[in-house]
This record gives structure tokens, C-alpha cells and sequence, in this order.
């Protein structure tokens, strides 16, 4: 009798954010490195994640938009970088889009990850557009001919966009960004997963710099890969 609940909390925000800490450790090094100014950005991103993943833990079983809130609280108040200030505002961005959802469903997972990577802010047409990018993941992964149903996918995200433009507040030119990026990473061979990484990065404030950029890269593609994982099971 558990099983209908199993399923609802598939996505479970502490483990998610814990693989992109365990990541971000991996890579803490390369990312100091990364960083011209202050050489610290892995370090600081490790301890962002670990205040994040904390929050999350703490927060287990509540909806998935109070542990983003809750994340994003005490990200401000315990991680002074600029790089945590950015993603604590991604959070506090985050939780207003999965606002009324008991768990995250693949539509909230692009939403909730665009809104973190501090991409443009969005209404209605963007949960659509955030749709059809995971349903482009996702449906790539089952299918034989991958790229052209997630192009597909992209392209009906993109004049959807257009036709809401004015009402829903989206940048048009972000949507167009992406969906030029997924469409030549995926012409260069990329898999599905990372073409949807770079689509989602094309929009992205964490493109400010070089590290952020990098580390931003990581924090997407571990996020995906785990939900894309925790939902593919869920749905099964």
C-alpha cells in the first residue's frame, strides 16, 4: 500500500541536491582553479550545496516549493559569495514556479532548474516550453531517432512562446537561444541530456563568468540526470 506514495516522492529534493554536492566535490578543484579572481569558487560552491542539501533534509516530506524556499533562506543567511547569493535567489525563484505541487513532476523539473540556473522569469507558456524540454530528455532516452522528436519537442516550445509572449512576460530571445543551442548540440552528437543542459545554461545569469558558467554546467546536468533517473522510475 505504500506504492502510490513511493511514487509521488520519487523526486526527493535531499538526494537530488546531494548528488550535486557529491559532484561539486569532485570538481572543487578544477573549479578554484577555474576562478581568475579569488581562486575559491569550488569551495564556495561545495558549501552552498551542502547548506542547500541540509535545508532540504531538514525540510523532507514537505512540498517541494517550502524546502526550496526553506533552502533558499538559509543559503542567505549562512553563504556570503556572490555565486550563493545567485542561487539563493534562483531558489526563492524556484519555489514560486512548483508553488500547489505536492511532488515535482517533469514539467516542474525544467521550471524549477531554469528558475535555479537564474534564467528569465516565466509564466504559463514557460511550464509548456519546460514540458517539452523534458519531454525532448525523456522521450529521447526511450526512442530510437532521439534528436528529431526533441527538436520537435523544442520547436513546438518555441512558437508556443511566441504566440504567449506579451502576456506571459517571457523572453522571446532566451527561448530562441535555446532552442538554437539544443538544436546544434544535438546536430554536433550530443546526447539529449546535454543538449538540454546547454539549452537551459543558453539563458542562464550563471553565464557571467567563466567558473560560474562551469560550475553551472555541473549543478544542471547532476540535476537532470537525477531527476531524469528518479521520475523515469516513478513513472514506470
Amino acid at each position: 500500500e505504500m506504492s502510490p506514495r513511493r511514487a509521488a516522492s520519487q523526486a526527493d529534493l535531499g538526494k537530488v541536491f546531494g548528488s550535486v554536492t557529491r559532484v561539486l566535490k569532485e570538481n572543487r578543484e578544477t573549479l578554484n582553479q577555474a576562478d581568475d579572481f579569488n581562486h575559491n569558487h569550488g569551495d564556495n560552491m561545495v558549501g552552498a550545496f551542502q547548506v542547500i542539501t541540509q535545508a532540504m533534509r531538514e525540510k523532507k516530506g514537505s512540498q517541494p516549493s517550502e524546502q526550496l524556499a526553506y533552502a533558499s533562506q538559509k543559503l542567505s543567511q549562512q553563504a556570503q559569495s556572490g555565486s550563493a547569493k545567485l542561487y539563493s535567489e534562483g531558489l526563492a525563484q524556484a519555489s514560486t514556479r512548483v508553488a500547489g505541487q505536492s511532488a515535482i513532476t517533469p514539467e516542474g523539473a525544467i521550471s524549477m532548474l531554469q528558475a535555479l540556473m537564474g534564467g528569465q522569469p516565466q509564466a504559463d507558456a514557460g511550464q509548456s516550453a519546460g514540458g517539452d524540454l523534458l519531454g525532448a530528455l525523456m522521450g529521447g532516452q526511450a526512442n530510437a531517432d532521439p534528436g528529431q522528436s526533441g527538436v520537435n519537442d523544442l520547436l513546438g516550445a518555441l512558437t508556443g512562446g511566441q504566440t504567449a509572449q506579451s502576456s506571459s512576460g517571457i523572453d522571446l530571445n532566451t527561448l530562441i537561444t535555446a532552442g538554437v543551442t539544443f538544436m546544434q548540440a544535438r546536430q554536433q552528437g550530443a546526447e539529449p541530456l546535454q543538449a538540454v543542459v546547454q539549452a537551459v545554461m543558453a539563458g542562464s545569469q550563471m553565464n557571467s563568468s567563466t567558473h560560474r558558467a562551469q560550475s553551472g554546467q555541473l549543478v544542471a546536468e547532476t540535476l537532470l540526470n537525477t531527476l531524469g533517473s528518479m521520475l523515469g522510475g516513478a513513472r514506470k
